[in-house]
């Protein structure tokens, strides 16, 4: 058992599971295969067809390809548990989930920082886009949003992956920094250098994305109708998306920080908040508010509904 303890940890976040482990597993379960087919419909309509392979739709759907890899890194375990009598994970899978909980979450700013350069570009220099937007540039682009993080994160990791332990029981249902209450001394480097992986790859990116958006919305304000209506369409849902997912990164600091003092009913909403609304969140706005997704989208659901009656 000694050995067990030290090698498992227990999720102790889950509320009255005996009770409604079905539920939960049953809610859980459509909610990942909605967020699987929303993301997975967005992104397969942007490879098929050839007006979408633009540099602002190829973002989109790197975004999207994200928040699929964000959610199987949770959703798979989560229901296991729902079904399992005891809700157990080895540090090194909590310590994988931690890291990819934060290497994914960290690029989802760097991919809305580089659509925000690329509507900057878009509006405020048109005639240098097809220059400045070539496709070594959005592959250098997508590989850093993707790298850059996972490196300033695993080094994080590998910081406290051999730290002893001396508690085994985690007060929530997924991994995150929470684990890092777990160890019998904290660590003022891994402090530190946590705060040096959020200046790098939080804060500027959403600074930057500020500053881009400013621009551009100081050259709509001086520009034609067509031009604010244009930035408008485009900008909007991206903005939409870095609110909505701020607010995601919120509600974990929050959840980190006071976790000892949230009431458990509550660390639980807050913690499905995380992984349930801001995927389902993605593929709704950019379907919807995104003109020529919304266009492919709806010839699809039309050909889709056509088959349906014609087989009837």
């Amino acid at each position: 058992m000694k050995e067990l303890n030290l090698t498992y940890i227990t999720l102790g976040g889950h509320v009255e599971l005996y009770k409604y482990r079905y539920l939960y597993f049953m809610i859980l379960f459509a909610v990942y295969i909605l967020i699987i087919c929303c993301n997975s419909t967005i992104v397969c309509l942007i490879y098929l067809h050839n007006d979408l392979h633009e540099p602002m739709y190829i973002f989109i759907a790197a975004l999207l390809v994200n928040a699929v890899l964000f959610s199987t890194a949770f959703y798979p375990k989560l229901l296991i548990d729902f079904l399992s009598e005891k809700q157990m994970i080895s540090y090194v899978g909590c310590v994988s989930q931690c890291f990819l909980f934060y290497s994914l979450g960290c690029s989802e700013f760097l991919l809305l920082a580089a659509m925000a350069y690329d509507r900057f570009v878009s509006i405020c220099k048109p005639l240098q886009y097809h220059t400045i937007m070539t496709k070594t540039n959005i592959i250098i682009a997508l590989v850093s949003a993707w790298l850059v993080p996972a490196c300033h994160v695993l080094i994080a990791v590998a910081l406290s992956a051999n730290r002893k332990l001396c508690d085994f029981t985690l007060k929530g249902i997924f991994c995150n920094n929470s684990v890092q209450k777990l160890q019998c001394v904290r660590s003022t480097i891994l402090t530190l250098y946590g705060v040096v992986v959020l200046f790098n790859v939080e804060i500027l990116p959403v600074l930057f994305i500020l500053f881009t958006y400013t621009k551009i919305l100081r050259i709509c304000y001086q520009s034609s109708a067509d031009v604010r209506k244009k930035a408008a369409e485009t900008c909007l849902p991206h903005l939409l998306v870095l609110i909505t997912f701020s607010c995601m990164i919120i509600t974990d600091v929050i959840m980190v920080r006071l976790e000892s003092n949230i009431p458990k009913i509550v660390c639980l909403i807050m913690s499905l908040q995380v992984i349930v609304c801001h995927p389902l969140f993605n593929p709704l706005i950019y379907g919807l508010k995104m003109k020529e997704i919304s266009k492919h989208f709806k010839k699809l659901f039309c050909q889709v509904k056509g088959k349906g009656f014609v087989k009837n």
